[in-house]
Order: structure tokens, then C-alpha cells, then sequence
């Protein structure tokens, strides 16, 4: 499905009945990274999934890139659904944009599911790394992504033993045009600390991490946790970032429990 907003197409899929989840992708897939999800979860309940301005099958123009664009696009895109409230659910850059959500639209949030993300705003270098990588894409594509995240996005040991995996993220993120990828990575550098946003998050919050993920650490999911009024805490073994590839059951079995007791199904 696609709808107009903010002068872009925006891309999304509006799957099964039921309350309301909102996928938000990582960088640098698209809604794709959630057919698992999908396909269990919509069983009961509404599920849409989202590409994000500059990734999937959403237009990727040349400009400036925000998290608080994509919220705004987001609202949107649930505004045309004549959504009001959903649980969000995401993972890595899609945490970050829950972050801008909640400090821009608090009352569409009916619960948060924060996957492989931080709340702490880039340092000096992580900027000054994702600054060289927009430049290297610009000059080569996403092939310089797939070059210096592809090993980071997994697991170690899972990136040595399942070449089927290593080949659909490889896809992913290779599907991903020039535009999307240079904009959210000025985005992502751009975003704000989030860590005193987390003390007034009131409603329900689930925090999933792959115990071996580098890139966003079980110390990181630990700190929004322990931030967060009473959040709940998942750690899933043998996964890195990309946890609900990784171990989709286990992920989607945390989702699925959380949700029914945010909906009190």
C-alpha cells in the first residue's frame, strides 16, 4: 500500500485485525526485516509495517533526512489509517525513532518495544564514522555499507555458520538506495540524547537486546530498562543486532506475550 505525505510516497503493509502494532525497520533494511513478525502476530492482531522515507519501496529523495521527519511521516501514515493509538515496535534506528514519537506525539503511544537501540545520543567518532560512510556510499553505494556493517549486524558466531542469513541481509541492505542510506545517516547522527526522555516514558515498555550484539550492548538495553518505570527486559541468546532475524521465534514469542498484556488480550 502507499499514501502521500509530506510530499513523499510512503510504502507500508496493513496485514490482519485486531489492536494495533507499528513496525519501524533498522537501518539500512526496510519492512521486509518483519515478515516473521507479520505473518505470527497477525494472527491477532493489526499489523503495519512501515518503510521509512528512503528505503524500501518509499520514495528516497535528495534532501535532508531527521528523525523527527519520519515521525512526522509516520503520524501520518497512521492519521490516513485513522489510527490514533498503536504499541510500537522498533529495532536499532527504529528505537531512536520511537524516541522522537514519544517526544513529539506521546498520546499516539500505547506501549513501546525498544529492539537493539540506546537512548545516548552518538559520540564525536560514531558522527565523525557515519560522516565517512555517507561519503563513501555517495561514491560507491551500498556496497560500502555491506562492506563495514554486514560482520557488526550478527552475531559472530551465526555470521560464520548461517550463510543463508548472511545472504538476505546482504539484499536488504543492498536494495537500499544511495539517498535513504546518506540521509539516515545524517539523521542518526543528528538525533538528540534520549536519556532523560526515558524517566517520563508512563506507558508500557519492552526491551529486547541479542546478547551478543555489538553495536547497541546489553549495557545499553540495561540502561533503558533500569530508565523506564517498570520495563521489562529480553535478552536472547546466540543473536546479535539483528535479533528478530537472528532468533525470530524467541523474538516474536517476547512481542507476543507483551502485546496481549498491553491489549490485555
Amino acid at each position: 500500500m502507499y499514501i502521500k505525505v509530506n510530499d513523499v510516497t510512503i510504502a507500508f503493509e496493513d496485514r490482519g485485525t485486531g489492536p494495533p502494532i507499528v513496525f519501524l525497520h533498522a537501518f539500512p533494511l526496510n519492512r521486509a526485516m518483519w515478515a516473521h513478525q507479520a505473518a505470527v502476530l497477525s494472527r491477532q492482531f493489526r499489523i503495519i509495517s512501515i518503510d521509512l522515507r528512503g528505503f524500501g519501496e518509499s520514495d528516497a529523495p535528495f534532501w535532508r533526512y531527521s528523525l523527527e521527519q519520519y515521525a512526522r511521516d509516520v503520524k501520518e501514515v497512521l492519521a490516513s489509517l485513522r489510527l490514533d493509538k498503536a504499541l510500537f515496535v522498533g529495532l536499532s534506528m527504529g528505537g531512536y525513532l520511537e524516541f522522537a514519537l514519544y517526544r513529539l506525539y506521546p498520546e499516539l503511544m500505547l506501549g513501546l518495544v525498544l529492539a537493539d537501540t540506546r537512548a545516548q545520543a552518538d559520540k564525536p567518532e560514531q558522527i565523525q564514522w557515519r560522516f565517512g560512510l555517507a561519503q563513501r556510499t555517495a561514491a560507491r553505494g551500498p556496497e560500502a555499507v555491506i562492506a563495514e556493517m554486514l560482520p557488526k549486524l550478527l552475531a559472530p558466531a551465526r555470521y560464520e555458520r548461517d550463510p543463508d542469513l548472511v545472504s538476505q541481509v546482504k539484499s536488504l541492505i543492498a536494495a537500499a538506495p544511495v539517498p535513504g542510506i546518506v540521509g539516515a545517516l545524517m539523521a542518526m547522527a543528528d538525533r538528540p540524547d534520549s536519556a532523560d526522555l526515558l524517566r517520563r516514558i508512563t506507558v508500557p515498555a519492552l526491551v529486547i537486546v541479542g546478547a551478543d550484539d555489538v553495536l547497541t550492548t546489553t549495557a545499553d538495553a540495561e540502561r533503558m530498562a533500569q530508565g523506564i518505570a517498570d520495563a521489562q527486559l529480553v535478552v536472547i541468546p546466540d543473536a546479535g543486532h539483528l535479533s528478530n532475524l537472528e532468533q525470530p521465534d524467541q523474538f516474536t514469542a517476547a512481542l507476543e506475550g507483551f502485546a496481549q498484556k498491553v491489549f490485555r488480550t
